[in-house]
């Protein structure tokens, strides 16, 4: 195991040495939120949107916040620092804490905080040119896809199910309209307009979705947010995944169908670049 320094509950500790206790509200019953924010050049990337996601995540859940948000920036910058590489994933998980097992809120608990990090490892130049295979199955998780909940086992078996397929992900449909992927937004190209489908409920707003917003804007690509009928999806220009990690993908195939062409198409381009250009640059 990677024994790197994590932070747990107000320590610096080797992450063989990290325990929480069985009793914690989290490993019983997933009842806690997490977040991922990436880091570039020892930069954090888009640091005020991830934690202002990872508040609300909390608020939503009625779960306890035992930081302000300087606070928190100073624990992932302890984490952070520990650690060789530039680039960075910063993983924060936030549970109920330890209480006796019992289903409603306890009357008095407090917060297990814990702060990893792993090095960022960005999909390679030869997989965002020949793009990746999806998958694509009905959605069948909780109605509350907004929260950023470490309960997880819905988009477990999703991906799951993708890596059965030999796929990079798998696109989920509710109700024939198109929601997103297991760990990331979906994004569809027709008649050279990018459209996604809603911030609501079913999907989860990455930060990937606001700064895909802002690229458009910047780039001049028109960008339609409303229902996507399943039958759209298969019938796309183009499909571009997106999320901390994967950055933007585009999509070759969707259940061995190709999307388009087969190959990344030209939104995926600009966008792509654009994405590159709103990273943070070395520190001079």
């Amino acid at each position: 195991m990677d024994d790197s320094l994590v932070y747990l509950n107000g320590q610096l500790t080797p992450l063989s040495d990290a325990k929480i206790s069985v009793l914690d509200r989290g490993f019983i019953f997933g009842d806690g939120v997490y977040e991922v924010i990436p880091m570039y050049h020892r930069q954090l990337f888009r640091a005020d949107q991830h934690f202002a996601r990872l508040f609300r995540s909390m608020r939503a859940i009625s779960l306890l916040n035992p930081h302000a948000k300087e606070e928190w920036m100073e624990l992932v910058r302890n984490v952070t620092g520990a650690h060789a590489s530039d680039q960075q994933l910063v993983y924060i998980q936030v549970t109920r804490g330890v209480a006796k097992r019992g289903h409603a809120f306890p009357e008095a608990s407090y917060p297990t905080v814990f702060i990893m990090t792993n090095p960022l490892v960005t999909p390679s130049e030869d997989v965002r040119a020949q793009g990746v295979a999806c998958v694509s199955m009905e959605d069948s998780r909780w109605l509350h896809c907004d929260i950023k909940s470490i309960s997880l086992l819905g988009n477990v078996l999703a991906a799951q199910y993708a890596a059965e397929h030999d796929a990079v992900e798998t696109i989920q449909f509710r109700d024939g309209f198109l929601t997103e992927g297991a760990s990331s937004n979906v994004w569809v190209v027709r008649h050279g307009r990018l459209m996604a489908p809603p911030k609501d409920k079913h999907i989860l707003e990455g930060i990937r979705y606001g700064l895909i917003e802002e690229l458009c804007a910047a780039c001049g690509i028109m960008l339609e947010v409303r229902h996507i009928a399943r039958a759209e999806v298969f019938h796309a220009e183009e499909i571009l995944i997106t999320s901390a990690g994967k950055e933007i993908l585009p999509v070759a195939s969707i259940d061995g169908h190709p999307v388009g062409s087969g190959k990344p198409g030209p939104v995926f381009q600009r966008l792509y670049a654009a994405y590159q250009q709103a990273k943070p640059r070395p520190l001079t």
